[in-house]
């Protein structure tokens, strides 16, 4: 439901709300969050909410210490899992300095203002996620054992799959918040699985992975269990891959999609490091499934990018090598004005790669480029990148490079 001010205002006064959590992330996409009590939403509307930045990570230091938070009347959403009485509800926000200016390291206004430059020139993304995710074991002291949930594969049922339960708690949550799940599934790893989000709004479908995984974790914890979104918790098992696909919400006919893909595949190296942003990332590309070169097909999952036949939601691209460890409103706003350039000089994809990869020669591949193959690498590719630059605040790309 899409909220105003004054029905925000309505609804906390009428519903028995106490708090209000006003949601945020830092640059890298961990979700931060301040509460305030119901008393205090007309002032939250009216002036913002101060928090000391110094200490979330590529803020900046104590000289870019006083910001403000704005929250956004249509994100409300009530936790279910808190208490009846005395309600808790979220809602997602903006932050500025305290005269107003937009603050440059607000990654979700970064996705906004690459949403209004796409709809400028008459096209509207939408995207999808794929979020992988595993389940471990508790020790006495609530400390992650690191021993998986169970020994189930790929879409095992139960008893093998013991993470069923888990998972249905976590949709039946989502779906309180009235956030649909598209499916749910376990995935190769042991304690390994997925929740599948059809496609949405950029804005929307990078709030919904973060309240994804809020919720996995809370009904993880709930249940005794530690979800871990890394990119490679198991040596020798598959890695979290964060999978999305990408759409636009046009005629089905039209050749944009491709312009958009082959926009993607062309900055793909330099865009790394936003997709893939941690150490462990590069223990995941190159192995079960998680692409190394650059290379697009309509078949094969191990390629960077894909083109399923399925047309039952419209046409659709899939991207498979960023992680979870991605800050989504970066990875969407990337997407976006990747795409865009690929639409703008009509860019055409490259042949088809239907074949495995990783059993080809390398003198075989030397036509491919590969992605970057530590995270050093990948800052330098997005240092040296003029496509970067021109798109990303300086202090934004320097928390990454």
């Amino acid at each position: 439901m899409q909220y105003t001010k004054e029905e925000v205002i309505q609804f906390v006064q009428q519903e028995d709300v106490k708090f209000i959590r006003l949601a945020f992330c830092d640059v890298y996409g961990k979700q931060k969050n301040i509460s305030i009590l119901s008393e205090q939403i007309e002032s939250a509307f009216a002036y913002g909410v101060a928090v000391d930045s110094s200490a979330i990570a590529g803020f900046g230091g104590p000289v870019y210490a006083d910001l403000l938070l704005h929250p956004e009347p249509d994100t409300l959403s009530i936790l279910p899992w808190r208490p009846e009485h005395g309600r808790v509800v979220r809602m997602y926000c903006h932050i500025t300095y305290a005269d107003g200016k937009p603050f440059e390291c607000d990654t979700r206004s970064f996705l906004k203002e690459a949403v209004a430059f796409a709809q400028q020139k008459g096209v509207e993304f939408q995207f999808g996620s794929e979020q992988e995710f595993y389940l471990f074991e508790l020790g006495e002291d609530g400390e992650p054992t690191g021993v998986p949930y169970d020994k189930a594969g790929y879409m095992d049922i139960a008893p093998e799959d013991r993470g069923e339960n888990i998972r249905r708690e976590i949709c039946l949550t989502l779906e309180q918040m009235g956030i649909s799940p598209e499916s749910s599934h376990h995935e190769e790893g042991p304690g390994q699985n997925e929740i599948d989000f059809m496609y949405s709004n950029p804005l929307t479908a990078a709030d919904n992975v973060l309240t994804l995984q809020t919720i996995v974790k809370t009904v993880a914890h709930r249940n005794g269990l530690y979800a871990d979104f890394s990119p490679k918790p198991l040596a020798g098992k598959p890695g979290n891959g964060f999978h999305i696909t990408v759409s636009l919400k046009e005629d089905h006919h039209s050749q944009n999609l491709t312009h958009v893909m082959a926009g993607i595949l062309d900055k793909a190296v330099e865009m790394t490091v936003f997709l893939n942003p941690a150490d462990a990332s590069y223990d995941r590309l190159g192995r079960e499934k998680a692409p190394k070169y650059v290379a697009w097909s309509s078949e094969n999952r191990s390629q960077f990018m894909r083109l399923p036949s399925l047309v039952q939601h419209g046409r659709r691209a899939e991207l498979r090598s960023p992680d979870s460890m991605a800050n989504p409103y970066l990875a969407y706003a990337l997407l976006i004005y990747a795409g865009m350039e690929g639409i703008e000089k009509q860019l055409a994809l490259p042949p088809v790669t239907n074949f495995e990869i990783g059993g080809t020669p390398k003198d075989a591949l030397k036509q491919y480029r590969q992605l970057p193959e530590s995270l050093e690498a990948a800052q330098q590719k997005a240092a040296q990148s003029e496509f970067i630059r021109e798109i990303f605040p300086e202090k934004l790309l320097k928390a990454y490079i």
